[in-house]
């Protein structure tokens, strides 16, 4: 059980980093023997492309108390999705340092 979850680490390792490198590419596969069939690694792009600039931090902190919260996340679907990366300290909010950091690095 253990080379699988290796090889399957390292297909997973190996789709990301083509994933990344690939630019408007089909998706691709990968395929691994295995005791028990064949492990196939479909990677690509995912076709998403944002919509515009994020908004000003000052938008989604309705309540002005200078962090946004989960639930004030949700007003940007991209960061309510990131929000655990975005909230670097990990205390429940994104600051505007947070924010601005998440933002330079999407």
């Amino acid at each position: 059980m253990k080379p699988t979850l290796g090889i399957l680490a390292a297909a997973l390792a190996f789709a990301c980093t083509m994933a990344h490198a690939q630019t408007g590419a089909p998706p691709r596969e990968a395929r691994f023997q295995q005791q028990n069939g064949d492990l196939i690694v479909r990677y690509g792009e995912t076709g998403y492309k944002p919509s515009g600039p994020a908004p000003a931090f000052e938008q989604l902190d309705t309540d002005g108390n200078g962090s946004i919260s989960e639930s004030e996340a949700a007003g940007y679907a991209l960061l309510a999705n990131d929000f655990i990366k975005a909230d670097a300290n990990r205390d429940g909010r994104v600051s505007k340092r947070e924010y601005e950091r998440w933002t330079a690095n999407p």
